[in-house]
């Protein structure tokens, strides 16, 4: 009887696990549909996390769900979208003058693409706490700060966005479902914040 009953708490405990991995898939794929205008990757991210958050708190969502979160998050959101393009646009200026051979341009290029990654966090971080009604300005400047204090997790998005960058370099469709794994990461380190 007993062993019956250990058998039965891994099968659902491995079940709950491959539940939660098959989510995170579906929300990458999620994700990366509702960021195709480009400029809504930041609503889009944070309605993904949102949806994994809700999955774990065993509460009832879907895409339908998702969709009003993503739409909610795209009111300010847009805008941060629009932030790290122009953020992109300006590293791109300073690898041309990397590549022109101006002084400084090793240094200047290498500055740039650091802090592109940890903006790029930063709205990750963002997106991951935020809730209806939360100010985006509110919430960068929050994760602008848990970026510096968190090393580790910072780290862990980092390591995220490369897995994503080279699964999508060796094959491009394959970098979708990828997102939802990064999300994953996210949510997973809002919560440790949370938890400290």
């Amino acid at each position: 009887m007993a062993t019956k009953a250990r058998t039965q708490a891994r099968r659902t405990r491995a079940m709950d696990r491959f539940a939660l991995f098959s989510e995170c898939l579906l929300v990458g794929v999620w994700i990366a549909v509702a960021a195709l205008p480009l400029f809504t990757f930041p609503a889009a991210f944070a309605a993904g996390t949102r949806h994994l958050r809700r999955h774990l708190d065993g509460e009832q969502g879907g895409l339908r769900a998702f969709a009003a979160d993503a739409l909610s998050a795209a009111r300010g959101g847009w805008l941060v979208g629009a932030a790290v393009w122009a953020a992109g646009a300006l590293l791109w200026l300073d690898l041309a003058a990397v590549r022109a051979g101006l002084p400084g341009g090793p240094l200047v290029g290498a500055v740039g693409i650091l802090v592109l990654i940890g903006f790029l966090v930063a709205v990750l971080r963002a997106a991951t706490c935020w809730q209806p009604g939360a100010l985006w300005r509110t919430l960068l400047a929050e994760a602008g700060r848990e970026t510096v204090r968190d090393p580790a997790g910072s780290l862990l998005l980092v390591c995220g966005m490369a897995v994503v960058a080279l699964s999508g370099a060796m094959i491009l469709p394959l970098a979708v479902p990828v997102v939802g794994a990064v999300a994953a990461a996210a949510t997973a380190v809002h919560a440790r914040r949370l938890s400290r």
